[in-house]
């Protein structure tokens, strides 16, 4: 026989919930937002992870000593609101030369240089099983952990808990912490030991929990992927990742190139992919003076002008995209390619210099998006973004209203362009 609650039991229940939820006008306190998180953890995230195959026993130890971690960036209390659009002034968005420290890269390279040697053997069955080049891989395990030797010190269900709890973006991070459990269960690695960055990217390769589980493979053959202590199992993955993204066996990432003045920055794009001997013919030529390789000069390439004509230009292969998928900046992909130079062949800085090219704010930048967009130009989304999309269309219609042709959003033609 079903039992019916008593007018006082039902009214303490309601006030033990009551107490449980912020207030609208005012964000819950510490101690509140502590005891959400406890039930937010047995009354939404526990059934999400059972559904997953989540053990009961292992949910339970995975948390036990679990505590949000109020020193993480862009948290927000319940009851509160996000802060507003701050001042943006990303590498993307003002002079790019300082993101190419000539003497971080220096260093990075000489090290680089040192580890390949070291680990020649691991690098060459890489390069043969997932047709990575070794300089590449060494580059992008050199920029996101320096080499390993980086201070990686959160534990990671602590931050993705606290993110999926509290940060603007909750359903990345609590499908995240979902899979950080699944590794958990896998046994390769202990819960002590799992530790990552700030945004919840872990060991040597900075994977996020979705990508171990995707990517991450057991390249020393002890049975389990440990990219926190593995050299060869963060080099495995890394190579691993990138074939998965589609690299190109046997291609470069691209090329420095001088761009003549009569041939339009506005083709850039992987859209506007061509051979890179027709670049050639209509007079791009590679910065180093050299010819491009016989079999890179019969196959596609693109042009790429980060900066617009303020700096370095470049011809680029679709490897260069590949790159872009571990972090999506086109002065990361730039990076790692001119790191991997460095460290293969003896390269050395870009020879076009960085200019100015504005400090734009991220708003000036959306505000011209939409006018562009106005117009009937497609710039990949008004989102403050200065991508290729809005590069070329800007150089478009640059030249299409006499100025000449910059390719790349300032301040000079924020009352010019609305």
């Amino acid at each position: 026989m079903m039992q019916r609650w008593r007018a006082p039991a039902m009214a303490t229940v309601l006030a033990s919930l009551l107490a449980l939820l912020p207030l609208p006008s005012q964000a819950a306190t510490k101690a509140e937002t502590e005891a959400q998180f406890r039930n937010w953890l047995q009354t939404e995230l526990w059934p999400e992870a059972q559904k997953t195959g989540i053990a009961a026993d292992a949910f339970k130890s995975a948390f036990a000593g679990v505590k949000l971690n109020w020193d993480l960036p862009d948290l927000v209390l319940p009851g509160s609101k996000p802060a507003g659009d701050r001042k943006q002034s990303q590498a993307e968005f003002s002079s790019p030369g300082s993101y190419f420290s000539e003497k971080r890269l220096q260093g990075l390279a000489a090290t680089g240089r040192s580890l390949a040697k070291t680990h020649a053997a691991t690098l060459r069955r890489v390069e043969k099983t997932y047709g990575v080049p070794a300089g590449i891989v060494v580059a992008i395990w050199g920029r996101e952990s320096g080499f390993g030797r980086a201070k990686i010190p959160h534990p990671i269900i602590d931050v993705l808990a606290t993110k999926a709890f509290l940060s603007t973006r909750p359903e990345l991070f609590r499908r995240e912490l979902i899979a950080a459990l699944h590794i958990l269960d896998s046994k390769d690695v202990k819960e002590a030991d799992m530790r990552g960055s700030w945004a919840g990217a872990m060991g040597q390769p900075q994977f996020l929990p979705s990508s171990f589980l995707e990517y991450a493979v057991d390249f020393d053959g002890d049975g389990r992927r440990d990219i926190w202590n593995s050299v060869p199992d963060t080099l495995g993955s890394i190579g691993h990742y990138l074939s998965k993204k589609g690299w190109q066996r046997g291609r470069d990432w691209g090329f420095e190139v001088y761009i003549p003045a009569n041939i339009s920055c506005a083709q850039e794009g992987p859209d506007l992919a061509k051979p890179i001997s027709s670049w050639v013919s209509d007079g791009i030529e590679r910065a180093s003076g050299k010819a491009f390789p016989s079999g890179e000069a019969r196959a596609s390439g693109m042009m790429l002008v980060p900066a617009g004509r303020n700096g370095p230009e470049f011809i680029v292969t679709p490897n260069f995209y590949v790159i872009k998928e571990y972090n999506n900046s086109d002065l990361y992909a730039l990076f790692i390619g001119n790191l991997a130079d460095r460290i293969s062949g003896g390269g050395g800085a870009f020879k076009g210099p960085w200019g100015d090219v504005g400090k734009m704010l991220r708003s000036d930048v959306a505000a011209m998006q939409r006018a562009l967009e106005a117009k009937g130009y497609d710039v990949g989304g008004s989102d403050g973004l200065p991508g290729y999309k809005t590069r070329r269309a800007l150089g478009d219609w640059q030249a299409k209203t006499g100025i000449e042709p910059t390719c790349f959003p300032d301040t000079s033609l924020k009352a010019k362009l609305r």
